[in-house]
């Protein structure tokens, strides 16, 4: 599987989202992940789930070097001490010495940006997450972190798939070398039932979903986490990195609406 080189990690471009995965499913789905090839998993202390992952990653056995854990805080949490608070219990639920990436979850009006990122810089440096990023970040708010923090922003993690506009963080983002990692990749199942998606999909031997995801991951700097808690759709998406899109296939993709916003971001304290 590519993987996408970013502030000293190689992240894997195709992960398995965990939100709104608990308990036993959770574990199960994660073990089964791993079982057939996964080694990208993302959580994230809102999700109520690094006990669970925890257990999941602890009877894989697997090489710790062979793994990227991405875990994130949130945004309640962002004073220097509450961000300590939180990493230290995602560690402990997550049974690990250190998380490979830890992200901003959501921005907050109140955050002082400042202490927030030496708070993860100082992480970093301890040993303890191999990088740090954010996730929901604007391009106003990039650029507080990028230029005026200076922090060593390993990745934005964003709502984005075939459905929705991103262009202007992804001009951002490439220009300074920061990989996308897309959340919601199949729009929260809406690409499923799209009749473009499928007509190419039918051209290709492959579902719409799949197409879609494929589209993501062909593009420079992006990766893709989508939740799959069923084998069956776990190994269908990473098949998907076998189909071979053509030109006219982009062209299709790139005119279909781009207006379809699954996360409402109007929940988070502070979205331009």
């Amino acid at each position: 599987m590519d993987n996408l080189k970013t502030q000293g990690i190689s992240m894997p471009k195709l992960g398995l989202g965990t939100f709104r995965m608990q308990g036993d499913a959770c574990r199960a789905a994660v073990e089964s992940a791993l079982a057939i090839g996964y080694r990208h998993i993302d959580t994230a202390e809102m999700y109520a789930n690094e006990e669970a992952i925890g257990a999941a990653l602890a009877a894989a056995r697997l090489p710790r070097g062979e793994l990227h854990v991405t875990t994130k805080v949130w945004h309640e949490n962002l004073s220097p001490d509450a961000i300590r608070r939180a990493f230290d219990a995602s560690l402990t639920k997550l049974r690990l010495d250190h998380v490979d990436l830890y992200l901003v979850h959501w921005p907050s009006k109140s955050a002082n940006w400042g202490a927030v990122f030496e708070t993860l810089m100082k992480l970093k440096e301890e040993g303890r997450t191999r990088a740090i990023g954010v996730a929901n970040f604007t391009t106003a708010l990039l650029k507080i972190a990028v230029e005026d923090v200076k922090a060593p922003i390993a990745c934005n993690q964003i709502e984005y798939h075939a459905m929705l506009d991103q262009s202007k963080v992804l001009a951002y983002l490439n220009a300074k070398s920061i990989p996308l990692v897309a959340y919601c990749p199949l729009a929260q199942g809406r690409i499923a039932s799209d009749p473009v998606l499928a007509e190419i999909g039918a051209k290709h031997n492959a579902t719409a979903a799949q197409v879609a995801l494929k589209w993501l991951l062909d593009q420079n700097g992006v990766a893709a986490i989508p939740k799959a808690s069923r084998r069956e759709s776990q190994q269908a998406n990473l098949d998907a990195l076998k189909i071979t899109l053509d030109d006219a296939d982009r062209k299709k993709i790139a005119a279909l609406p781009k207006d379809r916003r699954c996360v409402n971001p109007g929940f988070a304290p502070a979205w331009d």
